[in-house]
């Protein structure tokens, strides 16, 4: 019989495959909507609402999380799915992108590559992502990037992903750094690095000197 934790994670998988099946009707890979993987998800997140304190903080907190997850992509498939029924594409929005950025890189050079050189952090050892940033929620992409270079790494070392979702990343480097930041008075950034040590992945966090 599965577990609380097992059906967690079961719903954290469901979760990322109806992201990826979404993306694949979108895409014109699939003739239907993911019905069945949604209603799975869906079934889960009711039995775990009306659990109330049978479940643990821990539970709790981490069901919290892929509820919102699920929430915010529940909002952006209802409204491409709008789109799709009012026949309209993103053909004419990736075109007109494409001509922004061809315009905008009239104007000045184009940036490096985040793995040369993030913004704000200093240059990578190989094999190593570094980033830095004063304040994570207002350097939100900075954290998202870190965060999948995080899961890509593990991934490939073969470490379970299943408990890192990027709101508890969110939440751990939000206080990370004000914890950091407030050891070291003055401190204006912290860096982050992502790195394999020893066959083990590595995430370290330092004050900027």
């Amino acid at each position: 019989m599965a577990t609380i934790d097992d059906d967690l994670s079961q719903l954290e998988k469901d979760i990322r495959q109806l992201k990826i099946e979404y993306e694949q009707y979108f895409g014109g890979g699939r003739p239907r909507p993911p019905a069945d993987t949604q209603w799975r998800i869906e079934q889960l997140i009711k039995r775990y609402s009306e659990m109330g304190a049978r479940i643990s903080f821990a539970q709790r907190f981490r069901y919290n999380n892929l509820a919102q997850t699920y929430a915010k992509y529940q909002e952006v498939f209802r409204k491409r799915m709008k789109q799709k029924e009012e026949g309209v594409t993103h053909k004419a929005y990736g075109a007109a992108a494409k001509a922004l950025e061809a315009e905008r890189g009239k104007k000045k050079p184009p940036a490096p590559p985040p793995e040369a050189a993030a913004a704000g952090a200093r240059a990578a050892r190989p094999g190593e992502y570094v980033a830095a940033w004063s304040d994570p929620d207002r350097e939100a992409e900075k954290v998202q990037q870190l965060y999948q270079k995080l899961v890509e790494a593990k991934t490939q070392a073969g470490e379970k992903t299943d408990a890192l979702t990027l709101e508890n990343f969110q939440e751990f480097v939000r206080v990370k750094t004000a914890q950091l930041k407030q050891q070291k008075k003055g401190a204006d950034e912290v860096e982050y690095s992502v790195s394999v040590e020893d066959g083990q992945v590595k995430l370290k966090a330092r004050v900027k000197s």
